[in-house]
């Protein structure tokens, strides 16, 4: 509310328009569906940092299917091979998911290094494949995705929605949502209360990468191409969005709407200082020192017994 009313009053219009907030919808959910693969990861006592890579390796393999096997005229096959790449960039996703993982939970490798060389690994395979190079020109279908609205809302953010909503029955309503809390609480007695936990860390970057791979989706039909270093700026920002959002960052705590929240705050920001033509680095840096401010602050409630 405080952020409303000093950015209407320094901005009034300007913010709070119809295109600018149509323009809002259709950057937020790309950054929104990552947010909820970071989320994923850090409620288990984790960090997923190859979410970027795997949504352009992702966008990659579905290009690569999409520009080289596609017919150019629209038909039965024309239909059928979109419905394949998108299974293939699921079916890559998954893969890099599983391998993280069991990584993870049978090797014992810390997230934060198994996820950085899984992160490496991905976007020195996608370099490698594409020379650093764009794949581009998708059929219109998908470009809909990115780009079309349904009844005046974005698609976009109905895929956002619906990813959401899901996440927050699954965290909240399943017994797997209950495992990942007790994951990120205590593993150790998580482990010896009966529960397979090396299954269920597999489960969790299995679930993060699958997100990971809508949010690729989302990023190659908006942008009409596809590249192995789009969205590299997102990462810092997703988990920010994350511990901004109430996600504890040592695992257990965390509610979807909180990030959902916080995703609309960090959009607020963006564009209000877009508006007020502040230098994109600033922003980086305020951001940097939010995610310090809010850490540290959450780190004192915590020391002090404070709920």
């Amino acid at each position: 509310m405080a952020l409303l009313l000093v950015f209407g009053l320094l901005l009034g219009d300007r913010l709070f328009n119809p295109t600018s907030i149509r323009s809002m919808a259709f950057q937020l959910p790309e950054l929104g569906i990552l947010s909820l693969a970071m989320m994923v990861a850090l409620l288990s006592g984790g960090l997923d940092l190859s979410i970027i890579a795997t949504a352009n390796l992702v966008a990659l393999t579905m290009a690569y299917i999409i520009t080289t096997m596609m017919p150019a005229d629209p038909g039965i096959l024309w239909g059928v091979w979109q419905i394949v790449a998108l299974l293939a960039g699921l079916v890559v996703a998954l893969a890099i998911g599983a391998l993280n993982g069991f990584v993870i939970a049978y090797l014992g490798v810390s997230p934060i290094l198994a996820t950085l060389g899984s992160m490496t690994l991905i976007k020195g395979i996608a370099i490698g494949l594409t020379r650093g190079g764009i794949l581009s020109n998708f059929p219109q279908p998908i470009v809909f995705i990115g780009n079309g609205s349904l009844f005046g809302i974005p698609v976009v953010v109905l895929i956002f929605v619906v990813a959401a909503l899901l996440m927050s029955v699954v965290l909240g309503r399943t017994p797997f949502g209950q495992t990942l809390n007790m994951l990120g609480s205590n593993e150790a007695a998580t482990r010896y209360s009966g529960v397979d936990t090396r299954r269920a860390l597999i489960k969790v970057y299995m679930i993060s990468s699958l997100l990971a791979a809508i949010a690729g989706v989302v990023m190659m039909a908006r942008f009409n191409s596809a590249n192995a270093a789009y969205g590299e700026s997102y990462l810092l920002i997703t988990i920010l969005a994350a511990v901004l959002g109430g996600i504890s960052p040592s695992g257990g705590f965390g509610k979807v709407g909180g990030l959902v929240l916080a995703l609309v705050i960090l959009q607020l920001i963006s564009t209000a200082f877009n508006l007020l033509d502040f230098s994109q680095f600033l922003t980086l840096a305020i951001w940097g020192g939010t995610l310090i401010t809010v850490a540290a602050v959450a780190r004192l409630r915590g020391s002090l017994g404070l709920s």
